[in-house]
């Protein structure tokens, strides 16, 4: 390998971390609700901005598909997930 050149991850292998670092995230996050009494810190940690898709509708009279509604989630400690799993994931390599 030469010096200097960085290798770029596939994309099924992002999403894969993605996909887990919001997993995670979600786990730490209803972690953090049950456990820290109701304080600054754990309405920071469990505030959330919904980002959501409507309902996609697809009607072809043979086949009808709908799909949806799709809602991200994201918070501090899911961008932390994200985050640890990057992490644990280059240390793999």
């Amino acid at each position: 390998m030469k010096i200097g050149r960085r290798r770029r991850g596939s994309p099924i292998r992002v999403a894969l971390i993605i996909v887990g670092g919001f997993v995670l995230g979600g786990l730490l996050t209803e972690l953090v609700a049950v456990t820290l009494p109701a304080s600054a810190a754990r309405q920071f940690f469990v505030t959330t901005v919904a980002i959501s898709l409507e309902p996609l509708a697809f009607d072809a009279k043979v086949l009808a598909l709908s799909l949806g509604p799709i809602i991200l989630r994201v918070n501090f400690l899911s961008v932390l997930g994200v985050v640890l799993i990057a992490w644990f994931a280059r240390s793999l390599l």
